[in-house]
C-alpha cells in the first residue's frame, strides 16, 4: 500500500503540457498504426508519440472496456496500416494540440502532399468529425464524405 500512493501520484502528475508537440513542417516516421485514426510516430531517436488524426473518426477496430469493435473497423485500420506504416509525415495543428489521452491532435500530410485525414474520409475509411474548437478543415471533410457517398465508397458504420 505504501508503494501504491507514490505510483498513483506519479501517474496523475503527468500533465498534457508534458506531451511533446513536434514542429510543423518537419517529417517524422510512422512506426506503428493503432487503428483507423491513430498511429505512433518516431519524433527522435528515443521518443515515440501517439497521434490522433484531427477532424475525422474511423470505426473502432479493437474492443476495450468502453468500446466494442465496429463494422468496418478492421478494414479501416488495415488500410491505414498498409498506407502509412514506415512513411514519413508532417503535422499541422489546429487550436487544441493534445487530447485528454495525451495524444497529439494533428492534420497529417505525406511528403508528396497527400492530406491523410481527407483521403481516409474521401475513400470511406473514416467520417468527418469536427470537435470544437478544432474545425479548420471541417467543410473539406464534409465535402470528402459527400464524395464518398456519391461514389459508393461510404461505409455507414
Amino acid at each position: 500500500m505504501k508503494l501504491l500512493f507514490p505510483i498513483l501520484l506519479l501517474l496523475f502528475s503527468i500533465k498534457l503540457s508534458d506531451v511533446p508537440v513536434p514542429k510543423q513542417g518537419v517529417y517524422f516516421k510512422v512506426s506503428k498504426v493503432i487503428d483507423g485514426d491513430t498511429f505512433h510516430a518516431q519524433i527522435s531517436y528515443s521518443d515515440v508519440i501517439s497521434v490522433r488524426l484531427t477532424g475525422i473518426d474511423a470505426p473502432e477496430s479493437r474492443a476495450s472496456q468502453h468500446k466494442e469493435v465496429q463494422y468496418f473497423g478492421k478494414q479501416s485500420s488495415d488500410f491505414l496500416k498498409s498506407f502509412l506504416t514506415g512513411k514519413y509525415v508532417r503535422f499541422e495543428y489546429d487550436v487544441t494540440k493534445v487530447d485528454r489521452y495525451g495524444r497529439l491532435l494533428a492534420y497529417v500530410y505525406l511528403k508528396d502532399g497527400t492530406f491523410v485525414n481527407e483521403l481516409l474520409v474521401r475513400q470511406g475509411y473514416a467520417k468527418a468529425y469536427a470537435v470544437q474548437p478544432n474545425s479548420k478543415y471541417a467543410s473539406k471533410f464534409v465535402a470528402a464524405e459527400r464524395y464518398a457517398r456519391q461514389n459508393k465508397q461510404y461505409r455507414d458504420w
